[in-house]
């Protein structure tokens, strides 16, 4: 039921970003974008960020990664809260395992967050440079040059 609601929470969200991709087209061509409003997509939900700086790639596969931990940080909960120690046989790995596996998806959840935020920011700072670097630097010199 929970793996369930997870799957059409990815959905969801999935068709949610792609609307707000569709929704930023005509603030791309603005030459720069504003890191606060990238952070704050980015704490919104994860992806929300690279959205915003038109990343759609790379939000897509926040967005993933962060939905396959939440769904395998419920899973491992799950069983280790209903493990049974009579009944070994239905569980490939002991209960302290279960445990171990939980807390380290809860770290992957938290790693992956901060990553999207971080990167977000650092791409709407670095937004207009592919077209800073496209730009002659010798001829701008010398027009420099000339003004002066």
């Amino acid at each position: 039921m929970i793996v369930l609601f997870f799957r059409s929470l990815f959905i969801i969200s999935w068709f949610l970003s792609l609307l707000y991709c569709q929704n930023q087209e005509n603030d791309s061509l603005s030459l720069n974008k504003s890191p606060k409003k990238a952070a704050l997509s980015a704490l919104i939900f994860p992806g929300g960020g690279q959205l915003y700086n038109g990343k759609k790639i790379k939000a897509g596969l926040i967005i993933s990664m962060e939905l396959y931990s939440i769904i395998n940080w419920y899973s491992s909960a799950d069983l280790y809260k209903n493990y049974d120690e009579g009944d070994n046989s239905k569980y490939p790995l002991p209960k302290y395992r279960y445990l171990e596996k939980r807390n380290k998806y809860v770290w992957w959840i938290a790693i992956i967050y901060i990553y999207g935020l971080i990167d977000a920011v650092v791409d709407a700072h670095l937004h207009p440079f592919d077209d800073i670097m496209n730009d002659d630097i010798y001829r701008s010199s010398i027009n420099k040059k000339e003004r002066k």
